[in-house]
């Protein structure tokens, strides 16, 4: 997979020092918009801006710059994606909408963001028919763990890391238990579960053992 980044899930991810869950877990991938860089980054990650500018010389995250969507004839098609998601979300929501129109855009499956507001990217993208799949940082690091990258322990750290760094102030029992209904109990589309189905197969994960060991892990 290869994901779009939003503002906030690099900023978390570089705070915790965790970025390289980014770079391995999705192997085919991670970029952002240029002005997410220039604009959002420089205003809300100013901390951390050092390390993501060298990650980007060193080839870890793609910037995608307006010239090069004009050069791959793509510009039209992203300017007529964020005029249009825009009208979507709120005002203050342009780095998630430069971060879904660059995935709409030039094809990508997948978007990093930690706004799970009623109304915002990652509950919005869960309920329309849409082709990107949105993830959390804690979605990405509970799939991290089934797919058996790393053990319950090591998830949990990485949480907490992630969640302190944040100032999210996140329940992973929570978080677990709304990852479950979005896969399982109650999808929002058919297509969520038959991506978790195939992944269950291919990796033969032990679904309830895994959550079990997960469970008991955070105590």
């Amino acid at each position: 997979m290869r994901a779009s980044l939003d503002t906030n899930a690099i900023i978390h991810f570089y705070r915790a020092g965790l970025q390289d869950i980014l770079f391995d877990f999705f192997e085919d991938g991670v970029f952002i918009y240029q002005q997410i860089r220039d604009v959002e980054l420089e205003h809300h990650g100013k901390d951390v801006l050092d390390i993501i500018d060298a990650d980007i010389d060193d080839g870890k995250i793609a910037i995608y710059t307006d010239d090069y969507l004009k050069q791959q004839c793509v510009f039209k098609i992203f300017q007529n994606h964020v005029n249009e998601n825009r009208l979507l979300y709120n005002p203050g929501d342009l780095g998630e909408v430069y971060a879904i129109s660059l995935a709409q855009t030039i094809g990508a499956y997948s978007l990093v963001t930690d706004d799970i507001k009623q109304g915002g990217p990652y509950m919005s993208l869960l309920q329309y028919e849409d082709d990107i799949m949105p993830f959390t940082f804690a979605d990405v690091l509970i799939l991290r763990y089934l797919t058996g990258v790393v053990d319950e322990v090591e998830t949990v750290k990485g949480f907490d890391a992630i969640n302190d760094a944040s100032d999210l102030n996140w329940s992973f029992k929570s978080q677990i238990a709304k990852f479950i209904r979005r896969f399982w109990k109650s999808p929002y589309s058919e297509e969520d579960r038959q991506w978790m189905q195939r992944l269950v197969d291919e990796k033969e994960i032990k679904v309830r053992s895994k959550f079990e060991a997960l469970s008991k892990a955070i105590g």
